[in-house]
């Protein structure tokens, strides 16, 4: 029974939580504006200037092309996330919170549920502005809510990496930075051009990087083709990362309330 009430104490706990960070997402709305913008800005350049001369071999480029638009708008999303934090750290919100009687981690996964939401409208506003340039799918259902469950794996993964960077970050720029390198992992991997037009160890890092596992399993199930071991080596990757991640995460997170 103490165990029961513990965990519905926890819930409660997180929703208002969550509740708080939404409600600073929706008064600034600016920020999933500028995330939405940059990635829908790369999608019209490749799709209108470069994809002309980009050798995909399939017939629709943006078809080729949205997948690592998405991550990439994932990416640069979740940046967001550790700025927050860092903010929150920094006003001293979270010493207030730990006076209240209530779960000391629900405040990092209000945070953490956040950005999969706020990350939700961003991918769902890029996909209907690729259906307006020509994308479209055969796929179904269950295959739209596995590409739904991947992205949402990935936010999770990528998520609590910013965490991290939020709470162990010196500066509001440091605490960015670390989005960086994982803006640019889909410049180096299947998300615009086949792996095979590349050099050889460019090529060799391209594909045995997370990127490109988690691009070809979601293009594989928007075509409606078969996905054979990409899907298992994107969950792996994306379970792999979030669990490290939120094990370093709670770490940092002790650390700094400690």
């Amino acid at each position: 029974m103490e165990a029961m009430a513990l965990k519905k104490h926890f819930f409660s706990d997180m929703g208002v939580m969550l509740g708080r960070s939404l409600r600073h997402i929706f008064r600034s709305l600016d920020t999933i504006i500028t995330v939405t913008l940059m990635p829908i800005a790369f999608m019209l350049l490749f799709v209108y200037v470069f994809g002309g001369a980009i050798k995909t071999g399939t017939p629709n480029y943006v078809n080729y092309l949205l997948p690592g638009i998405l991550l990439m708008a994932i990416a640069s999303g979740i940046a967001y996330t550790a700025f927050r934090l860092f903010t929150d750290v920094q006003r001293g919100l979270f010493e207030r919170f730990h006076s209240m009687p209530i779960a000391h981690s629900a405040v990092l996964w209000g945070h953490v549920l956040t950005s999969l939401v706020s990350n939700a409208i961003s991918v769902v506003v890029i996909i209907l502005v690729a259906l307006l340039i020509g994308f479209h799918s055969p796929a179904g259902v269950l295959s739209w809510l596995a590409v739904a469950g991947l992205l949402a794996l990935f936010t999770l993964a990528l998520t609590w990496v910013a965490a991290i960077a939020g709470l162990t970050a010196k500066s509001t720029d440091g605490a960015g930075a670390f989005s960086y390198p994982i803006l640019f992992l889909p410049f180096v991997s299947s998300a615009f051009v086949p792996t095979a037009s590349m050099p050889g160890p460019v090529r060799a890092f391209a594909e045995n990087q997370p990127v490109t596992s988690i691009v070809n399993a979601i293009r594989a199930l928007l075509s409606n083709q078969p996905v054979g071991s990409d899907i298992w080596v994107a969950i792996a990757w994306c379970l792999g990362a979030a669990v490290v991640a939120y094990i370093l995460a709670m770490m940092a997170y002790r650390r700094k309330i400690g």
